[in-house]
């Protein structure tokens, strides 16, 4: 069995946090480590206790939801909240962080930012992270790293695949099918 690497699992994790995200316009993670040690994690809602976009809609004021907190705050303030260090850590996000996170990233002291998707790259932030010496690296998503049935689900489609081909199938329907695999299986596995 092959192991992921570690950057691989911390943005793993914070795919999985995403999925707790309340905001219906996009869903992030966000995992801050410090010695190869998760100390923190968040993703973009509401304030603990209050109403949720998923529930009542989205509060946009200026294109942005004023009701959310984005997940890199959400988990420094976890730091903040239970008196974790912050000083020399990394941060592990699904999306590029906004201009104010990335203040934030900044002001709390991590060294390294790590991301999975770039969104709206502004060129401040990346101004601001260089002037700070602040590491920005994006780092590819394995998806299969939080499937459990990754192997057991491209077996299957590869069997349909050769049945597929032992019946008879086009050779033009059959690329699709093998192009369409291969996006589903063995693309994100290119990338690490």
């Amino acid at each position: 069995m092959n192991r992921i690497s570690w950057d691989q699992y911390f943005m793993a994790q914070s795919h999985l946090l995403a999925l707790r995200s309340t905001c219906e316009r996009l869903a992030v993670g966000a995992t801050i480590v410090r010695d190869k040690r998760i100390i923190a994690g968040g993703y973009n809602g509401s304030i603990s206790g209050g109403v949720h976009c998923i529930d009542e809609g989205c509060y946009v004021i200026d294109g942005h939801c004023i009701r959310t907190i984005h997940a890199e705050m959400n988990a420094l303030l976890q730091c903040a909240k239970f008196g974790v260090k912050t000083e020399g850590a990394e941060i592990y996000v699904t999306h590029f962080p906004c201009v104010h996170c990335c203040k934030a990233i900044i002001q709390a002291g991590i060294k390294s930012v790590y991301y999975a998707n770039d969104y709206k790259n502004h060129p401040y932030a990346i101004e601001l992270f260089k002037q700070a010496g602040v590491h920005v690296e994006q780092v590819a998503f394995y998806e299969a790293a939080i499937d459990m049935y990754a192997k057991e689900k491209s077996d299957f489609v590869s069997r349909l695949l050769a049945l597929a081909e032992a019946n008879g199938t086009e050779p033009e329907t059959m690329d699709e099918f093998q192009k369409e695999a291969e996006k589903l299986f063995f693309a994100s596995k290119q990338k690490i």
